[in-house]
């Protein structure tokens, strides 16, 4: 098994075990990163209802060239903190998507705590 195959057997396992005990309530809904090498994505999503109540991506910041880079998560998840608030959204539960807490996952979190989302 080369190298790809097992940091996607790995990130998948810890996914799965954070979903086992995460769940997005109307109260407080999930807050749910997707890193791609290229761009990172974040949703708000309430799991009872099956709805996305706030989405922001790399792709729909101006200036950013690339996601791929700390800037941009921050970026992102700045956007992400104000869309969510006025939505009416103030507090959530940070699910990572079995990404480790470091580099564009925490500059993401904390941009959007600055931002206005408690979690």
């Amino acid at each position: 098994m080369d190298i790809c195959t097992q940091r996607a057997t790995r990130r998948t396992r810890r996914r799965r075990g954070l979903r086992k005990t995460l769940r997005g309530t109307p109260s407080r809904p999930r807050l749910v990163v997707y890193r791609s090498p290229r761009h990172i994505y974040v949703q708000v999503i309430d799991d009872l209802a099956g709805r996305t109540l706030a989405s922001a991506s790399s792709l729909d910041i101006e200036g950013t060239t690339t996601g791929g880079n700390v800037t941009a998560a921050s970026l992102v998840g700045k956007t992400v903190a104000e869309r969510a608030v006025k939505a009416g959204v103030a507090q959530v539960v940070f699910d990572r998507g079995g990404y480790l807490y470091h580099g564009r996952v925490k500059a993401l979190a904390d941009a959007a705590r600055a931002g206005g989302l408690q979690f």
